[in-house]
Formats: structure tokens, C-alpha cells, sequence
């Protein structure tokens, strides 16, 4: 039996992707028109239903959040769609709005009616130019086609969206600087409380989903939340766009249900089909460069929001990177720091001195005889203060590669370090 699924991902890469006609013959619009007569309750009971948890990486309940916007009696409401895809290793999105643009405003519509909303947006990453002309397109013809705009269906539902380009700031894929770009300000995260729900875009009530959320929308709506639910687990409900690279054979996005092992991803001949050249798995990254790095011991582990978590891993974004027995821990430590060396935003002290000293000290420790007596204790204590100290995801997530991957290749860290330091840093 296939692992391979098509329950958002139907006509992805066999029909145009703006043409509405196309997309109403892969069952287009099934979900809104089914939407339309229904209640706000009904909708939102049918998304608890499906188990769905936020596709974007925090995992939080679609339902428990579409519930509390629903309940807050302040308008105007906005539909937000979180479609800056910064996260290295993922892929999922650009497939999603490249492909089958229409499902995910399909999604973004049936919100809208849902909380009466008149507006959203879709922000996309700066470097999908080509994409945001297709969502745009795609927009163009579903108001032609009467299912944006004014009147949709004859419902009397007025509503539109608007495509929203960013800067290319990482920091952006964080919700509450998301929305301080949308708005021209400068991209940097809010301070929460008051949340999103209460006090987002133009400080009105606000929903903010992934791509991938709001595409699962119409197929919830349209076979109903349990069946939904159905295609993964009873906590992990549905499936997934897992996006697998680095080396494994089989680089691509899939659409997978929620409960195959992370060694049917990589090794199955219909997913990764293992990895080239007869090489051994050294280990894999989840989750983008913010997520945890997990070892060979761990591959049986289901692929489902529980399951990874009770072994220390994560959903995250989606993205699985796999690495073989040549690579350096520390230098692909390196590269990850780099990175979030470049996209910090400069706000707190923590994310943005840390990374600084966290890169340097990784160099020092890759280098024979040039690490520091107190290297490793050192380390360890930048790790806490930034996961504790902080002011958003970022710099909270920043060390999470590096504090996973300490406690497996223990002796990598240490292999230079000074025979002193070792007595004091703790894996």
C-alpha cells in the first residue's frame, strides 16, 4: 500500500495552477461551497475534530485558535497567511502556493467567512518572486470566477486578499514581526501578551495560519474533521508535507500521513530510498536549522507531533536534512550558527551577542590546540541564556541544533578541547 498521499496535494503539478476550471475538476472549491452553509461553530467543530495542529512549527491546535478569535466580539477581522518560507531545509510551501495556489486562498476564504472577515493577506518570502505572480493570478481568477470578491456565491460574503511581499528577513516567519512588516513597519517580534487573537494586524483581532494550514482547511470542511483525522494519528491528525534533503537519495517534497517512522522517511524506496553511495546515516536535522538533530538510535520514532516530542524531537517546519558519516558536527554546527548569526535581528542581547561567541567558540573547538581552557563551560552557559533569556523564537531556537547534537556527538565537542575544560562542561 502506497505511503504517499494526495489529500491536500491532489492535481499538484497536473493541472495549471490558476486556472479555476483546473482546480474545480481536482475538487476545487468543494470545501468553500460546502463552507457557505454552514455556521462559524459548525466549521470550527469540524477543524477541532480533525486533530489539526499548526503546520508552520509551533504545533498549537487550529481548532483551540480558530475557537478563541471567533469568541473575541471586536471588529474589524484579518486573515493573516504566514507564507514566508525562510526556514533552510523547506520546501513545503513554495509546492503548496507554486502549484495549488487556489486551494490554499481556498482555505483562506472559508476563514474569512468564518470570523467575517473582509480582508487577508498572504505575506510570501521576498525571494519567491515568481510565485507571488502566481498567486496573484491565481486571485485574479478566483474573483473572476465568483469565489473572491464581492458576493461570493451569491452569499452575500464580501471578501479579498492581498499578496505581500517581504525583505528577505527571517525573522518575518515569526507571527508578531510578520505583521509589523505587513504594516511598514520594521520586522521585528512583538511582545506578547496581548496576543495575536486580541491585538494583531492594525492592532485588531487577527488570524495567523501556515500555508499548509490553511490548504488542509478545504478538505476538512469538505470530508468532515474525523475523516481528517483518519489519515494520521488520534493526537496527530491528518498528514504531513515532509520535505526531505541533503543525502538521501530521493530529494523532495511528499505528502505523507502523520505515523510513518523517521526510518520509512529516509529509507523507503517510494520517500528517500536511503542515502547514495552505500553510506551510513551520521545523523538527521528536523524541523529546519531551529529544530533538534537526532541520531541513528532514534529512526524508529513515528513521525507524529507526540511521538517525536517524547524523544526530544520536533515536527518544526517539516523539514527533514539528512546527513551521512562524512560530516563534520562541528563544521554543519558552523553553518547553522552562521546562520542565524546573519538573521538575527539585532533586538535582544542574547540572540544577537550569542551567536557571535557560540560561532566563535565552535571554531576554536574544530580547530586542533586552539580551543580555551573554559570553551566547553562557556559554551554551555551561552546555550541557557539564550534559550531562557531570549526575547523571541529565534534566539530561543537558535542553540537548539547545536544543545541536541552536544548530547550525541559528545566526544566530536571535545575531541580538542583542553583536557581541563573537560571536567567542567556538562553534555
Amino acid at each position: 500500500m502506497s505511503k504517499l498521499k494526495t489529500l491536500i496535494t491532489e492535481g499538484a503539478g497536473s493541472i495549471r495552477p490558476t486556472e479555476v476550471e483546473d482546480y474545480m475538476n481536482v475538487g476545487g472549491y468543494n470545501g468553500l461551497k460546502k463552507a457557505v452553509t454552514m455556521t462559524p461553530e459548525e466549521i470550527i467543530g469540524e477543524v477541532k475534530k480533525s486533530q489539526l495542529l499548526g503546520r508552520g512549527g509551533a504545533a498549537y491546535p487550529a481548532g483551540k485558535k480558530w475557537e478563541h478569535l471567533l469568541h473575541i466580539d471586536i471588529f474589524p477581522k484579518y486573515i493573516v497567511c504566514n507564507a514566508d518560507e525562510g526556514e533552510p531545509g523547506t520546501f513545503k510551501d513554495k509546492l503548496l502556493m507554486g502549484k495549488l495556489p487556489l486551494r490554499v486562498i481556498e482555505g483562506i476564504t472559508i476563514a474569512g467567512y468564518v470570523f467575517g472577515a473582509k480582508a487577508g493577506y498572504i505575506y510570501v518570502r521576498g525571494e519567491y518572486r515568481k510565485i507571488q505572480r502566481v498567486l496573484k493570478e491565481a486571485i485574479m481568477h478566483a474573483k473572476g470566477a465568483g469565489f473572491l470578491g464581492k458576493n461570493i456565491l451569491g452569499r452575500g460574503f464580501d471578501f479579498d486578499i492581498h499578496v505581500i511581499s517581504g525583505a528577505g528577513a527571517y525573522v518575518c516567519g515569526e507571527n508578531s514581526a510578520l505583521l509589523n512588516s505587513t504594516e511598514g513597519k520594521v520586522g521585528r517580534p512583538r511582545i506578547k501578551p496581548p496576543h495575536l487573537a486580541e491585538v494583531g494586524l492594525f492592532l485588531q483581532p487577527t488570524l495567523v495560519n501556515n500555508v499548509e494550514s490553511f490548504a488542509s482547511i478545504p478538505a476538512i470542511v469538505e470530508g468532515g474533521g474525523s475523516t481528517y483525522c483518519e489519515y494520521g494519528t488520534p493526537d496527530s491528525g491528518g498528514t504531513k508535507l515532509v520535505c526531505l534533503s541533503g543525502h538521501v537519495n530521493n530529494r523532495s517534497t511528499y505528502e505523507v500521513p502523520l505515523g510513518l517512522t523517521l526510518r520509512e522517511l529516509i529509507y523507503d524506496p517510494e520517500l528517500g530510498n536511503g542515502i547514495p553511495n552505500g553510506k551510513r546515516l551520521k545523523f538527521f536535522h528536523l524541523g529546519g536549522q531551529s529544530g533538534p538533530i537526532g541520531g541513528p538510535d532514534q529512526l524508529d520514532t513515528p513521525y507524529t507531533y507526540k511521538g517525536l516530542s517524547s524523544n526530544g524531537l520536533s515536527v518544526g517546519s517539516g523539514a527533514v536534512v539528512v546527513m551521512n558519516e562524512d560530516v563534520s558536527i562541528l563544521e554543519y554546527l558552523k553553518g547553522v550558527t552562521e546562520f542565524f548569526l546573519h538573521e538575527s535581528c539585532g533586538k535582544c542581547v542574547p540572540c544577537r551577542e550569542g551567536n557571535k561567541q557560540i560561532y566563535k567558540i565552535l571554531c576554536r573547538l574544530a580547530t586542533p590546540g586552539a580551543p580555551e581552557p573554559d570553551d566547553l563551560n562557556m559554551l554551555r552557559r551561552l546555550v541557557d541564556t539564550m534559550i531562557s533569556a531570549s526575547f523571541c523564537g529565534l534566539g530561543q531556537s537558535a542553540a537548539v541544533a547545536l544543545n541536541t547534537a552536544w548530547k550525541i556527538f559528545k566526544d566530536e565537542f571535545e575531541i580538542n578541547a583542553k583536557p581541563q575544560a573537560l571536567g567542567h562542561a556538562a553534555a
